[in-house]
């Protein structure tokens, strides 16, 4: 199955956009008073969720998120109530704040449960219990690596979007934080992104880590294990980068090349934290406990 986000990549920027510009609207509305100021207080409420979830993506690094934004949900929902009592109850304003708290929750809603999740279906290829698939790609400096390198030793496989993607470029950041003890318990890195070649040598740069930076060339690999997505890198990211990407996956092997663990997150913002595969191999008796 081959997933076209091609909607999706044309969503985000405007989206967070159109929140910021109705957001400023209803704050300029709101003070200059007169009887509608409550109202647009209101939709001024409903609209910065979504401008709040970018910045803090973009600017914050998390790791992972909630699944769906609960606290940022009922404020925006909070505010359309506030504006829809100003009009419907109380007949102090228009329909202008409400349509704006509308619109501005219904983007919210979009980005939470249509944006941010793939649809997507577990890979035959990346199945618990099976064998990793053989492959040979470049690293970021062009030597060639093959995945008979990884046997005899239990090796984690993360394949991240690029450098573009915030969360992304957090988990990477997470578990190079832990490759000390990865090295210590034999653990193998291999990150895979179809960006180019001097991308990843960037983001290799920043990591005094022994991973695995692989150039996933035209997406090639991702699609022939079913993870590849087209048109999935947001329309207006600068860099460079081709619209089509990878669906975020980490999967964990055995020194055999069984696979022991696989997430394949329907939520981009949903991901494992390395305590967690780290328990799988433990208990698997790979490494140590």
């Amino acid at each position: 199955m081959v997933i076209d986000a091609k909607y999706k990549s044309l969503f985000i920027f405007p989206a967070v956009g159109v929140s910021m510009v109705l957001f400023g609207v209803s704050v300029f509305a709101a003070l200059l008073g007169g009887i509608e100021a409550t109202a647009w207080l209101g939709a001024a409420i409903a609209s910065i969720p979504l401008p709040i979830i970018a910045s803090y993506l973009m600017l914050g690094g998390p790791e992972r998120t909630s699944e769906n934004f609960p606290f940022m949900l009922l404020i925006g929902a909070a505010g359309v109530m506030v504006a829809g009592w100003e009009q419907f109850i109380e007949g102090s304003s228009g329909w202008s704040p409400t349509a704006v708290a509308l619109v501005s929750g219904m983007l919210l809603i979009m980005y939470v449960f249509w944006y941010s999740r793939f649809g997507r279906f577990d890979s035959v290829h990346l199945s618990v219990g099976g064998k990793l698939p053989e492959f040979s790609l470049k690293d970021s400096d062009g030597n060639v690596f093959d995945s008979s390198s990884l046997a005899g030793a239990p090796a984690v496989l993360m394949f991240y979007r690029g450098n573009w993607c915030p969360l992304c470029m957090a988990q990477i950041k997470e578990i190079a934080g832990r490759y000390q003890d990865m090295e210590a318990m034999g653990i193998k890195v291999v990150l895979v992104s179809p960006q180019p070649d001097e991308l990843s040598r960037k983001l290799a740069s920043q990591y005094d880590a022994p991973f695995h930076f692989l150039v996933d060339e035209d997406n090639k690999l991702a699609y022939e294990l079913g993870i590849g997505v087209k048109n999935g890198v947001p329309v207006g990211i600068p860099g460079g980068y081709a619209s089509d990407t990878v669906l975020p996956t980490l999967i964990v092997c055995s020194p055999s090349g069984t696979i022991i663990f696989s997430d394949q997150t329907d939520n981009y913002r949903v991901r494992p934290e390395p305590d967690v595969f780290l328990a799988i191999l433990r208990r698997s008796g790979v490494i140590p406990k």
